[in-house]
Parts: C-alpha cells; sequence; structure tokens
C-alpha cells in the first residue's frame, strides 16, 4: 500500500475525511501528478494541520506550529549562520535548536531523506525532523531572518550592481565593460563570504560522502543547477540561489589559482584538501557558455584508488592474456576506451603487478592522475613543448624497460610508440576506438606500417564501465526463457548452466547506496592477445576487422558484450546496466 493510501486511512480513521474523498483525493494526485495533500487541500476536503499532524502519527515525528509553540527559533544559537535564509525558503526548513551536535529542523517533507542527509553534511549535525505546514514555516521564516537571520550574497550586493542589473540588455563597449567590473567588483567583495566558503565547503564534502567522480556547476536563465556524477550517473542536487552563483565561481577559482577576471575563456586548474583525513584532488575546468561560466570539478580520491588486478573486473582468462603480454620484453599494448571509463586505472594495475626494482618504468601522461612510487611520471605540457612525442623520444635516452604514454592522439606519437617497441621496450598506452580490435585499423590510419605493427602489437582490449548491484538491497529475480535465451546466447560460454539455477538480480534502493541501487563500478573488458594467425591477417590484408574476430572467436576470446552477460550471471549487475553499456555484434 503507498504512503497516500497509508495518510487517507489515517485521515479517514480520524473522521476528517470520508472514503469518497479519499479516493477522489487520489484520483486528482495521479492524474495531476500533485501530492496526495495537496490534492486534499485543492479539493477542500481539509486543512493544511490535520494533513500535518496525520503525517507526523504516520512517520513517528514531533508536529510543531506556533499554537503548541514548537515552531520557534532559539535565537542565541545564531542558527541562521547554519542554514541561509534562501535554503530554507528554497526548501521550507527552519533550524529550531541545536542540543549536543542534534539540529532540530521543522519541514514540510520531512520524509524527504536526501534533504535530510544534504543537512546533515552541510551542517555537521544529527538531524531531527519535526512536522509543520507550507504556510506556517513560510511566516516563521520570514520574522526569524527579518529579526537576525542574514542572507547568502545580498550583503555584497551595491545599488550600483542593483542599477547594471536592471540597465537595457544592448550595451556599447563603454557600457559592457562598466557592466563588467561591476561583476567582478561584486565576485571579489562576495569571496570571502562565510555563506558562499561554507556552501563551497559542504558541497565538496558532500560529494566525497556520496562518491560522486564530478560536480557539474551549471548556471542558466532562472536558476543554476548543481549536479553529481556518482557512478557514471549524473543526479541533481540542491542547488544555491542564483545570485551567489558568480561568488561561488569566483570561490572556485581562488582555491585552483585561477584568474578571477577572465571569464571569456575557458580555464584549467587544480587544489587539494582533506576530508576526514582522506587526501582529496580536485581537477577545475571552468568553460564560458552563453549564461555564464559552467564549472566540472573532477574529485580523485586517492585512498579510495586500489591498484589490485584481481579487483577490476577481468575474467581468468582475460587476466592471463594480459599479464603474459605485459611481461614480454618488448612490444606494444593497447587499451581503448572512451573517457572515464577506467583505462588508467588498469593500466597501472597492470604496471604495479609487474613492478620489480630490476625495471625502469616511465610514464608520460595528461595529466599525472594516480602518482605511485616506482614510476617514473612526467606531466605534459603542450605550452613549453613537452609533448607526448617529445617526451617519448628523451625516455628513449633514459634507458627504460617498460614506457606507459597516455594517449596515442597522432601519427608522431604512433610511430614513436612503434619505434620504442621495435628496440627493445614495452610500451603500453590507449586509444579511442569503438572497440579492441578496431585500434589494429585506427594505428593504420595514423600512418604505421601493416608489417610493422604486426611484429610488434602484442595485445589489444577495450573496457566499459558498469554499475554494480549494492549488495544490501538488490533484489533476486528469476529471468524469463527469452532473457535466459538472450544471455546463453550472447556470454559466449561454451558450457552455460543449467536455466533452473541461473538467479538475475535488480535494482532496488537502500540508506547504503543512496538511494541508487548501486555502488561502485566494475569493468567490462574485451581482452585480444594477438596470435599468429592474427599477426598474418594484419600483415596480407591490413586489418581485416571480420578476420580479425573471427580468429578471435576461434581462439576461444569473447568481446564486451559476452563479459557483461557474464558478470549478469555473477550477480554483479543488472541487464540493463549491460544492455546500456555494449553493443552486439
Amino acid at each position: 500500500m503507498s504512503e497516500k493510501a497509508h495518510v487517507g486511512d489515517m485521515l479517514v480513521s480520524s473522521g476528517i475525511i470520508n472514503e469518497d474523498q479519499r479516493a477522489k483525493a487520489l484520483r486528482l494526485s495521479q492524474e495531476s501528478r500533485v501530492s496526495f495533500g495537496d490534492a486534499l487541500l485543492k479539493l477542500g476536503f481539509c486543512d493544511e494541520d490535520s494533513i500535518a499532524i496525520a503525517y507526523s502519527k504516520l512517520l513517528g515525528l514531533p508536529y510543531a506550529s506556533r499554537e503548541n509553540r514548537i515552531l520557534k527559533v532559539e535565537r542565541s544559537q545564531n542558527l541562521d549562520k547554519l542554514i541561509s535564509e534562501d535554503y530554507a525558503r528554497e526548501h521550507l526548513i527552519l533550524p529550531l535548536f541545536l542540543d549536543d551536535k542534534i539540529l532540530a529542523i521543522a519541514m514540510v517533507d520531512p520524509d524527504n531523506i536526501m534533504l535530510r542527509d544534504n543537512l546533515r553534511i552541510m551542517t555537521g549535525c544529527e538531524i531531527q525532523p519535526f512536522v509543520t505546514t507550507k504556510t506556517q514555516i513560510i511566516k516563521v521564516i520570514d520574522d526569524f531572518y527579518q529579526a537576525g537571520g542574514t542572507k547568502l550574497i545580498e550583503q555584497t550586493i551595491n545599488k550600483d550592481a542593483a542599477a547594471a542589473a536592471a540597465a537595457p540588455q544592448v550595451l556599447d563597449e563603454v557600457g559592457a565593460a562598466a557592466a563588467e567590473r561591476i561583476d567582478l567588483d561584486q565576485s571579489r567583495a562576495a569571496i570571502g563570504d562565510d555563506q558562499v566558503v561554507n556552501f563551497v565547503n559542504a558541497v565538496l564534502k558532500q560529494a566525497v560522502a556520496e562518491r560522486c567522480s564530478d560536480i557539474h556547476l551549471e548556471n542558466y536563465d532562472e536558476r543554476v543547477i548543481l549536479r553529481f556524477r556518482i557512478d557514471g550517473i549524473l543526479y541533481e542536487r540542491m542547488s544555491p540561489p542564483q545570485k551567489a552563483f558568480m561568488a561561488i565561481v569566483s570561490r572556485i577559482k581562488i582555491l585552483s589559482s585561477l584568474d578571477i577576471a577572465e571569464r571569456r575563456l575557458p580555464q584549467d586548474g587544480q587544489f587539494s584538501l582533506k576530508v576526514q583525513n582522506r587526501p582529496i584532488d580536485v581537477r577545475v575546468s571552468i568553460c564560458p557558455t552563453v549564461y555564464g561560466e559552467k564549472v566540472v570539478m573532477r574529485l580523485l580520491d586517492k585512498a579510495a584508488v586500489d591498484l589490485n588486478i584481481d579487483k577490476l573486473g577481468f575474467d581468468a582468462r582475460q587476466k592471463q592474456d594480459f599479464l603474459a603480454a605485459s611481461q614480454m620484453p618488448h612490444g606494444l599494448i593497447f587499451l581503448t576506451g572512451p573517457t572515464g571509463s577506467g583505462k588508467t586505472t588498469t593500466l597501472y594495475s597492470v604496471l604495479n603487478t609487474i613492478r620489480t626494482p630490476a625495471l625502469n618504468f616511465m610514464t608520460i601522461e595528461d595529466p599525472v592522475e594516480i602518482k605511485v612510487e616506482g614510476l617514473n611520471q612526467v606531466q605534459v605540457r603542450a605550452n613549453i613543448g613537452l609533448t607526448f612525442a617529445a617526451a617519448l623520444r628523451s625516455f628513449l635516452r633514459q634507458d627504460p624497460d617498460v614506457i606507459l604514454v597516455g594517449e596515442v592522439r597522432d601519427q608522431e606519437t604512433a610511430q614513436t610508440c612503434l619505434r620504442a617497441a621495435l628496440t627493445g621496450h614495452l610500451v603500453l598506452s590507449t586509444l579511442h576506438t569503438n572497440d579492441a580490435l578496431s585500434s589494429v585499423v585506427r594505428l593504420i590510419d595514423l600512418g604505421i606500417e601493416p608489417f610493422l605493427l604486426s611484429s610488434s602489437l602484442l595485445l589489444t582490449a577495450a573496457q566499459r564501465l558498469v554499475r554494480v548491484l549494492c549488495p544490501a538491497c538488490k533484489v533476486p529475480y528469476k529471468p524469463s526463457p527469452q532473457e535466459l535465451e538472450v544471455c546463453f546466447k550472447e556470454s559466449l560460454l561454451p558450457n552455460p548452466p543449467n536455466p533452473q539455477s541461473v538467479t538475475f538480480y535488480k535494482k532496488r534502493g537502500c540508506e547504503k547506496c543512496i538511494r541508487t541501487g548501486y555502488i561502485g563500478r566494475r569493468a567490462l573488458y574485451e581482452v585480444y592477445r594477438i596470435n599468429e594467425q592474427m599477426r598474418e591477417v594484419i600483415y596480407k590484408y591490413g586489418g581485416d576487422l571480420s578476420r580479425l574476430k573471427a580468429i578471435a572467436a576461434q581462439s576461444g576470446m569473447w568481446n564486451m558484450r559476452a563479459s557483461g552477460w557474464r558478470k549478469v550471471l555473477e550477480g554483479t549487475t543488472t541487464t540493463e546496466e549491460v544492455l546500456g553499456s555494449t553493443t552486439l555484434e
């Protein structure tokens, strides 16, 4: 039974509404996509207080109103410093009192778990919700913040800025420059504002707590959007007021050592912080858009990086082939996949496995994301001529045994990698292609002669990331015969399991996985170790994909879709994740 029906039952049992009224309210709620309480109010069947009291009984939470004198803020505790007026108005919440790190908050929607989690992270306190009504909380917010509260940015906005905002849209050069100066002055004045600093800190802490990999902050015509990328998917979070946007961007620029006066060109920077004694590296990218600047912050949690090849997602055969190729004294290994698919982590895990003091390891990357002792890592600096190709030429005079090249982007880098492989070095690198064997075609397109490639290429692989089901809440189910038929056909298993013993899983969502149903991601791989038949095809036919794939299948190697179905059979992920991340060949 739905929560709406529970509240309706409580109101019916209390004699506040009857069965017919409950049915009409439920129907209106479903048709108009409004809450059950709003439907009751719109139909005039009961008042706000009755609905709030019913919710408080249903949820087992205290009811706060001005009449029972609970909806009253403890002014001496400076609670306006914990929660700004804009945030309180936007989410219809009000801090009541603070007692031993427990913050009592009146809420119109106390069952909003995400809002409560955000408040806990922002304030650093455990949240004790109280149920109240929209009308009552708005009046108390007016009284509290007008008397002793503060606003997020209005302290920094002066009359000149207001005049600039009201000015005509079409400006001449002098007018545009003046408006630019006013905006910049506002930004500089707001940088030190405690509310802005607290907001940026709270966003970073919340992002780390939610296992976020990227923070997106975007300004639009009417509002600001804050989104977190968690396990590869963007989720919208509580956004700041639009008038705070410029000050927040300026604060991020200051942290990243960027120019706060430059708003016309893209800028890149970085900074580091510690959250609960965990070192976090933050890479910042700022790009100008028609509505202002878009900020993307990529978070790298050094403590979360585990360079253990057994935890990546390789099947036994794939791991064996990859390690066998990486232990060869010379040759080329290429890993392909889109940006953010975990290629760097895979290659570093391989290097970490074969690392030994007897070998000289050198890497050239843009940027260096993971710092590992025992590897000589070089950062690309194109502005001074330190490119991938230039660094590689230098490496060959450093007596390397193993070379990692972050990415092959051009002909010069590809040819330098090939020369290094042909002169007794093991070279690992990445490419952007749709699948593993397409890297052969890509390298030939970059000017590598087929006869040289056939003699130097050891292995080519590709990877994609799929989300891992939360072990605490995943739900088992028996797949349909049609689903099993597709699974057994596309998994390319030589000995499929008994259909009666197969169990699939789907997501549900709980507190542990932040209601997403997933925790973390695992890689799907296709790994092709180049054998003599493949070398002959590359040499004679310049990398005919259909021939290469046929030989790989005959040799017992399998594609990425097959790897995905095997993860489904293991109970690691869902069919939706596999079908959305892979293509059928």
